[in-house]
């Protein structure tokens, strides 16, 4: 019986073939916004164009401050109190008419030095941050009166802020006026965000678009307010 051959040196490797490769995993789908963040509450507002402004009035969400928490004090001075430092009230007041104080603006980020009085109570206001206007015309009309009335006094709402700053805003939403800080907007739209959120509230498509991209941009993770 003949041997098989040998194989000698230099003769050709038999060569096992190489596995093939399989397809590359098709990408995960983009998972939505994590549960409690300003993108994911931002995620629950309705989208719809503007109501018209037919109908509005300052009144129409109660007229002068009010006393939400029923501490005794109107909201204007519960809101002076939270944002102001250094602050000094009326004596016999209970600490509820603030009389000076010193505000670090969170629109312009410079400090204001508050002294309350003809004249010079303006250089500090009270910003609705979601401007009742907007509110009537992205839903506020449907609310019951004692609704419109809790809106236009909750802290969540107010913030206190440079005057002349607050009456360039008007009753402008994100899409057509953000805070000249560039750091505070994220803070800005996340609050707003959160009172449209509350009062059942809608946003236009722009507005979203604007608010989404900050967020994206600045701060993700951030957590909703409430």
């Amino acid at each position: 019986m003949q041997a098989a051959p040998q194989e000698t040196a230099g003769s050709a490797a038999v060569q096992t073939p190489a596995p093939k490769r399989s397809a590359p995993a098709s990408k995960k789908r983009s998972e939505g916004p994590a549960a409690g963040t300003v993108l994911a509450q931002l995620a629950t507002l309705p989208v719809k164009g503007r109501a018209p402004k037919t109908g509005y009035e300052r009144s129409n969400f109660g007229s002068g401050w009010k006393d939400p928490d029923r501490n005794g004090c109107d909201g204007r001075n519960d809101i002076l109190r939270r944002d102001l430092t250094a602050v000094m009230a009326r004596p016999g007041t209970q600490g509820c008419v603030i009389t000076s104080g010193i505000l670090h603006d969170p629109y312009t980020g410079t400090f204001i030095d508050f002294v309350r009085g003809q004249g010079t109570s303006n250089a500090v206001q009270i910003d609705h941050v979601v401007a009742l206007s907007d509110a009537w015309q992205k839903g506020a009309q449907q609310l019951a009166a004692d609704e419109r009335i809790a809106l236009a006094n909750d802290p969540l709402n107010l913030l206190a802020v440079d005057g002349p700053t607050n009456a360039s805003k008007g009753d402008g939403d994100a899409a057509t006026w953000l805070p000249p800080r560039k750091s505070y907007r994220c803070a800005y739209v996340a609050r707003q965000t959160a009172v449209k959120a509350k009062y059942g509230l809608w946003v236009t498509r722009a507005e979203r678009d604007v608010i989404q991209r900050i967020v994206t941009k600045q701060c993700p993770g951030q957590k909703a307010l409430r």
